[in-house]
């Protein structure tokens, strides 16, 4: 899947890899997070931290019905935070992130936390 933006000059195609990558980096930088892990390692038992090659698999883009589009992060925090605040920080450094190198709009930031780890 990519995703379209039409300009005056043209189209361009983002992948989705690329919007992973920025908005895994985004992630990874903020407090209190410890990794990005894949969205299916809950049912495996095993939240496997992902390299950055790997962003893909932890961050799903999808366009919403209403316009613009959502993205999913699946990450784990360390133990000694409050994990609301860190969600809430990935939150809005994701979706600022994306939407400055992209110039789309990002309505949902969902953020669903793996895994605590002690660090």
């Amino acid at each position: 899947m990519a995703l379209k933006k039409i300009t005056p000059s043209g189209g361009i195609n983002i992948s989705l890899q690329a919007i992973a990558s920025v908005a895994g980096s985004a992630a990874i930088e903020c407090y209190g997070v410890v990794g990005l892990s894949a969205k299916n390692s809950l049912s495996d038992q095993v939240n496997k931290l992902l390299g950055k090659k790997n962003f893909e698999q932890a961050v799903v883009c999808e366009k919403e019905k209403k316009g613009g589009y959502s993205i999913d992060l699946y990450l784990v925090v360390a133990s000694e935070t409050k994990i609301t605040e860190v969600i809430r920080e990935v939150q809005k450094k994701v979706s600022y992130v994306l939407e400055k190198t992209f110039g789309i709009e990002f309505k949902k930031v969902n953020v669903y936390v793996q895994g605590v780890l002690e660090i």
